[in-house]
């Protein structure tokens, strides 16, 4: 399987984060919206179909290329 590399994964997870975050204070379209669009990102980059297995498949991918680095590994 064709996934995407490990600095645009933990990105896109990092940025997911962030706008739960966002979410939690002041829910709205804008911010619902952006949440959707990068959950679609992240099933589409890892090749799964809902958003926590998609941030489970960034955390694999991201301990293989980091090893077990806490600070490397998202």
């Amino acid at each position: 399987m064709l996934m995407a590399h490990p600095a645009v994964l933990s990105k896109l997870a990092e940025e997911y984060a962030s706008l739960e975050a966002r979410r939690a204070q002041a829910d709205g379209p804008e911010v619902r919206r952006r949440m959707e669009d990068v959950a679609y990102t992240l099933c589409v980059s890892t090749g799964t179909r809902d958003v926590e297995d998609a941030l489970a498949a960034v955390r694999r991918r991201l301990a293989e290329v980091h090893g077990n680095d806490p600070v490397l590994a998202l």
